[in-house]
């Protein structure tokens, strides 16, 4: 096994957003008399705008059109997020190990476009990334593989030479379904989630034996 390029989550692995999606969750199941639990969060994590809100109406059985119901949950989103936005512990740490690697990485998350565009210039690194998929860029959410088969596209390169980190079970799913060496780096909302076929679940994104699946700085990569 030799990795060639990098491929990120974002929400809840680069950045603790699963918090404030949790906090719009209850805003909006509180405005419908109900109860927004974790359950239902993980049934949603991963998935797509539309895909994610049809999970709510599912689960509680609502009579609200999706479309309405994503507008105002965007909204609420939209509002705290700024505010509210944390980094995951280990984040500067591990983008100055994936910088000395030398291997390309870009960010592969179903978040939307505009929220990522709000997120990013947050970061001193967003400049550096290789690319940038959102899930206005693809047809079908997590666990789909879609997202990671476009991410290699994006890397020219075969997706078992691309590491994919992930936090959900859902996007562990689509990363390990689309070939690629998928570590699992669970938060405390995704520590009982899933994790079949994947290389490692690391503890954190200081983790040592994530950090080794990288090459030294200066290693000549094959091509």
């Amino acid at each position: 096994m030799f990795v060639r390029g990098v491929a990120l989550d974002m929400d809840g692995l680069l950045f603790d957003t699963e918090r404030i999606y949790f906090r719009v969750g209850q805003v909006l199941m509180e405005r419908r008399g109900h109860t927004f639990t974790l359950e239902l969060q993980q049934k949603m994590m991963g998935r797509v705008g539309l895909s994610a809100i049809g999970q709510m109406i599912e689960h509680h059985s609502l009579d609200d059109d999706p479309v309405a119901l994503l507008a105002e949950s965007d909204d609420v989103y939209g509002d705290l997020l700024l505010g509210e936005l944390r980094p995951m512990p280990g984040l500067d740490a591990w983008v100055d190990r994936l910088r000395e690697s030398g291997l390309p990485f870009g960010l592969a998350t179903s978040s939307r476009r505009k929220f990522v565009d709000m997120i990013l210039p947050t970061t001193g690194w967003s400049d550096e990334l290789a690319f940038v998929l959102t899930g206005d860029d693809v047809t079908h959410g997590k666990p789909n593989p879609e997202m990671y088969l476009k991410a290699a596209e994006r890397l020219a390169m075969p997706a078992k030479q691309m590491l994919v980190l992930e936090d959900s079970g859902n996007g562990a799913a689509a990363a390990v379904s689309a070939g690629a060496v998928t570590v699992a780096v669970p938060n405390e909302h995704t520590r009982g989630h899933e994790f079949s076929g994947v290389h490692l679940v690391a503890d954190s994104l200081e983790d040592s034996r994530l950090w080794d699946l990288l090459p030294e700085p200066g290693t000549e990569i094959p091509a």
